[in-house]
């Protein structure tokens, strides 16, 4: 049986869109070695991106801070201790080598690394404002161009899906919904709600920048039921019909922990997509929410985005064949009149959803399909039961008839689908947030990942090199030198994906809110990036004393077994 999520505090002890004080927490405990270093790396770094992308459930922290639970402000360096740290895969130099790369560049001096950084202009800000880019590193081509071994096979499909067969064992963060008893007791139902959020205390702020009254508070957090949680009661199926947003309370109000704040809704947690398999464990007084548990999340559901079904039901239509796996960021079925519950349904990048058996010469909801395919999807009846239905996804429309291979290739073209969507935390605005954004491209190669960057950073069933308060500077660079294309690298708060170098300066493609940088006269300037971003690594910044490189706490490298 799947046990209760072990607590989700933040790796900061601070809130992610508060770089500074998770900065400061994180400073003493700062080896002298690394911040003299930090001298020395000003030569090469003057450019940085300000994080606020998801750390293990970020709502759940600021929840969980609001009641002053005990969480360590180093907890991220002291996760997973006994887990392997390796530098594992293709392109390693010696530790000799590394170190010498590392002070090579330290040793050019500023206008050295100015060159490395954006082609001899590195501090000149450009129309656009951020630095280090130039439109031709916007398209996935050029990086492909630039790889080596681009199209090579880093794993096969058995090797995948084994992989992710472990990761439902292994990982805490996963839920084995297959694996679940017949029927639940109260104390794992109670368990999962309340590891998901505990109830505010502290002031919170609505859309409009007006506080939130507290009985109002009271009331949402009433609206959970928990007294009415049975002693046992049978675990149902179901299924996602729509993209609907996974909430830490039953109730669609937004709120913020400051006012004037409109982004980071402390409420917004995930999302689940149409065909998504989940168990329904509880509903709210008000009949209008129900809370489940999917694979890979627990969390509150609008009733009206799900349809319950028998376990058999569910559970085969996740891995029929044959079926249409989604490659493009976000296509739509077709517009149909006959059947508006499927009519230009969105479907998320790695989506999964078997053919449905139709004559090749029937029409399909008014439309011959000889130009699409016919999916199979999920759908409601007006009892909440599931059901399934055929939708029309145009062949033009970007699907296969398998996950892609897991190459470097891929993971760059994948990845660059996205370049440009809005930031959504929690998957909000119809978009993802940093985490959700490489789950969705490693999915789409048939790898699953967790959803938060905290479970994700130090999962046992992938090879990761891990830093900690006594890494020096050296150790990190020579892991930076190290990267391959598509290895994730985390700060606390935030993952940023591997994409290539540049005259040795290496990049991210990343999903981020926000920006800064230090100018040629060496101020602090602020940006607004909002979005899925292509930025150089070694420039970043949380403030205008302090980089990112001396904050990587982990690097993954999802492409090889640990």
């Amino acid at each position: 049986m799947a046990v209760a999520r072990a607590s989700r505090a933040d790796p900061t002890g601070q809130h992610a869109d508060d770089p500074e004080g998770a900065w400061h927490g994180f400073q003493q405990d700062v080896p002298q070695t690394i911040r003299v270093s930090r001298l020395v790396y000003h030569a090469v770094a003057r450019w940085s991106i300000i994080y606020s992308c998801r750390i293990t459930q970020w709502h759940h922290v600021f929840i969980e801070s609001l009641n002053t639970r005990p969480d360590s402000g180093m907890a991220s360096w002291d996760m997973g201790r006994n887990m392997r740290t390796q530098q594992s895969g293709p392109r390693r130099f010696g530790k000799v080598g590394w170190l010498a790369f590392a002070l090579a560049i330290a040793l050019a001096g500023p206008h050295a690394a100015a060159r490395d950084q954006s082609g001899g202009s590195a501090w000149q800000v450009p129309p656009s404002g951020v630095i280090g880019v130039q439109e031709a590193y916007l398209d996935a081509e050029f990086w492909v161009a630039r790889t080596a071994d681009a199209d090579t096979v880093l794993m096969d499909r058995a090797a995948i899906d084994a992989r992710n067969a472990r990761l439902l064992r292994e990982d805490a963060s996963m839920h084995d919904i297959a694996a679940l008893p017949a029927t639940l007791p109260r104390t794992q139902v109670a368990a999962w709600i309340e590891d998901l959020a505990s109830p505010p205390t502290r002031a919170l702020w609505d859309e409009a920048g007006k506080p939130i009254p507290a009985d109002t508070l009271a009331g949402i957090v009433g609206n959970r039921a928990m007294a009415a949680i049975p002693d046992q009661q049978p675990t149902r199926y179901g299924m996602a019909v729509r993209r609907a947003a996974l909430r830490a309370f039953p109730t669609t109000l937004r709120v913020f922990s400051s006012q004037g704040e409109t982004d980071i809704d402390r409420f917004q947690e995930s999302a689940l997509f149409p065909g998504d398999p989940l168990v329904v464990v509880h509903a709210s007084a008000d009949g209008q929410w129900r809370f489940v548990v999917s694979p890979r999340y627990a969390a509150w559901v609008e009733a009206e985005a799900i349809a319950e079904g028998d376990r058999a039901t569910v559970l085969a239509h996740a891995t029929r064949a044959p079926y249409r796996v989604v490659t493009g960021a976000k296509p739509r079925t077709v517009f149909t009149r006959e059947e508006p519950r499927l009519s230009e349904l969105q479907l998320d990048m790695g989506t999964r959803i078997p053919l449905a058996p139709a004559a090749p010469d029937a029409p399909v909801n008014g439309q011959h399909p000889y130009a699409a395919w016919i999916l199979d999807l999920p759908v409601r009846d007006a009892d909440g039961r599931l059901g399934f239905a055929p939708a029309l996804m145009p062949r033009i429309a970007d699907t296969a008839g398998d996950y892609l291979p897991l190459t470097r290739a891929n993971l760059l073209r994948q990845a660059f689908k996205f370049l440009g969507e809005r930031y959504g935390w929690g998957h909000s605005y119809n978009g993802r947030d940093c985490s959700g954004f490489v789950s969705e491209v490693y999915r789409s190669m048939g790898v699953q990942l967790p959803r938060n960057t905290s479970d994700q950073a130090v999962s046992p069933v992938f090879a990761r090199t891990r830093f900690d308060a006594s890494s020096t500077r050296a150790q990190r660079m020579a892991a930076v030198a190290a990267l391959d294309v598509g290895d994730l690298i985390y700060i606390p708060g935030h993952v940023m994906m591997f994409a290539g170098r540049i005259d040795g300066m290496p990049y991210v493609i990343h999903d981020t809110n926000g920006g800064s940088y230090l100018d040629s006269s060496g101020e602090l300037r602020s940006m607004r990036l909002n979005g899925v971003s292509l930025t150089p690594l070694l420039p970043l910044r949380f403030g205008k004393d302090h980089d990112y490189v001396d904050r990587i706490t982990n690097i993954v490298r999802v492409t090889t077994p640990p």
